[in-house]
């Protein structure tokens, strides 16, 4: 089995909480984890506004973490207009945006269940929710 780490997913894991926890095994497991760049942005942008001294160097340990233990998935042209589908679909759910029709859609290219807290995958399917 696959799995697509969404920010969500990620940034439970690295503060170790409950839900965090609650994937380590599979971070831990070797098996193939998969991270859109999407993700790696909002990670990125995440980790430089909450970091009190914008400490760069915790910042990219925290990245550098990610990139060595998951697949870093670049968008392409297909995934991309998928996404916009996607989206255009899911248009009842409010706050579902770009970036999540993004994770979806890369999440079906790679046949992969995407790993989230985030309720806006809350009921869909290929989904391993990780909510505490």
């Amino acid at each position: 089995m696959m799995y697509l780490f969404d920010s969500y997913a990620w940034v439970e894991y690295l503060s170790g909480s409950k839900a965090g926890r609650s994937v380590s095994e599979l971070v831990e497991s070797g098996k193939d984890i998969y991270t859109p760049t999407i993700v790696v942005a909002e990670l990125k942008r995440k980790f430089l506004r909450e970091s009190k001294d914008k400490n760069k160097g915790k910042v990219e340990d925290m990245l550098r973490f990610i990139k060595l233990n998951s697949l870093i998935v670049d968008l392409d042209l297909d995934t991309a207009e998928k996404a916009a589908e996607i989206v255009d679909e899911m248009s009842s759910k409010k706050g579902f945006g770009l970036a999540d029709g993004i994770v979806l859609a890369t999440a079906r290219r790679l046949n992969a269940k995407v790993v989230t807290g985030d309720e806006h995958f809350r009921g869909l399917k290929d989904i391993v929710f990780i909510k505490e």
